[in-house]
């Protein structure tokens, strides 16, 4: 958009075309629905109030531990902190899902297992009726006492 400066028709500013774009009036504009949005977002959240009807049905149970399985560099396997032999594991993974849930479980492997056994555990773990399963791993820098974290985590850079 060039706007003509004023002038009285004699002098330098005469003929001479502003091209630079005003943008007061776009950041007003901009300001005004930043207020809207604040003061209908939360009304939104809110919803409409709604009285639901009682039921007798039990309520979901929470998983109170995180299922986590643990293949040690000795090849032995453990769920949680009870070891268990390779042979029983998809049926106690069987049991264990139906008594608590479908919960995410957590896979702890040794560095020193090979790729392929890790993958033949994954497939057993599958077989047992888990879907959601996460790999867990340590964190460039952490201590050896500090619990590892989901491979799916950011890196986060150490601090100096």
């Amino acid at each position: 958009m060039a706007v003509s400066t004023p002038g009285n028709g004699s002098g330098p500013l005469q003929g001479k075309l502003m091209a630079d774009i005003n943008v007061t009036p776009m950041v007003d504009v901009m300001l005004v629905l930043l207020v809207i949005f604040m003061v209908t977002a939360p009304l939104l959240v809110a919803g409409m109030p709604v009285e639901l009807p009682k039921t007798t049905a039990q309520p979901i149970a929470q998983t109170k531990k995180p299922v986590v399985v643990t293949f040690a560099a000795d090849k032995s396997l453990s769920i949680r902190d009870e070891r268990v032999d390779a042979g029983s594991l998809v049926p106690r993974l069987a049991a264990l899902r139906a008594s608590q849930g479908d919960a995410v479980l957590y896979v702890r492997a040794d560095k020193k297992i090979p790729y392929g056994d890790v993958m033949e555990l994954l497939s057993r773990i599958s077989a047992s009726g888990y879907q959601r399963i996460s790999l867990l791993a340590q964190t460039p820098g952490a201590e050896a006492g500090n619990p590892a974290t989901p491979a799916v985590a950011p890196n986060v850079p150490e601090e100096k």
